[in-house]
């Protein structure tokens, strides 16, 4: 099986120790998902931790990037390899992510914002605009 790197960001690293210290539900509450994709660079395996929130079958997420002006590498990733690893609980699966279209993402960002009202400030803060990002099961 081949090395995963998990997110040089500490904090994020942490949260990731900690998903799996508790079976997938490291803050009661809150919808967390592992997400390991392929680095677009180096073709290692990336993983991080992210809030996310579901419209129907698909798993949402928002490349918010704690409201930088720059897109997470976790998203630049996905769009050079759209098939990624998902952790959600206990279970792992295979996805493919994409960006929302610009008819999907109104609905899909306002879900996200109704989950996490920061990245509504994270978007107010900076000039690019944060994508929405939905995981299909294959």
């Amino acid at each position: 099986m081949p090395k995963v790197h998990d997110s040089p960001n500490a904090w994020v690293a942490e949260h990731i120790r900690h998903f799996e210290q508790t079976g997938g539900r490291p803050r009661p509450g809150v919808n967390d998902l592992l997400l390991t994709t392929r680095g677009r660079k180096t073709g290692e395996l990336r993983r991080t931790a992210l809030v996310y929130e579901r419209d129907g079958d698909r798993y949402v997420l928002a490349a918010s990037n704690r409201g930088s002006d720059h897109h997470p590498a976790w998203y630049l990733n996905l769009l050079a390899d759209p098939y990624v690893t998902v952790q959600v609980g206990t279970e792992t699966f295979t996805a493919r992510a994409r960006p929302a279209t610009a008819a999907e993402r109104p609905h899909l960002w306002r879900l996200m914002v109704s989950a996490k009202s920061e990245y509504a400030a994270y978007q107010q803060r900076i000039t690019r605009e944060i994508p929405v990002v939905l995981l299909e099961r294959v």
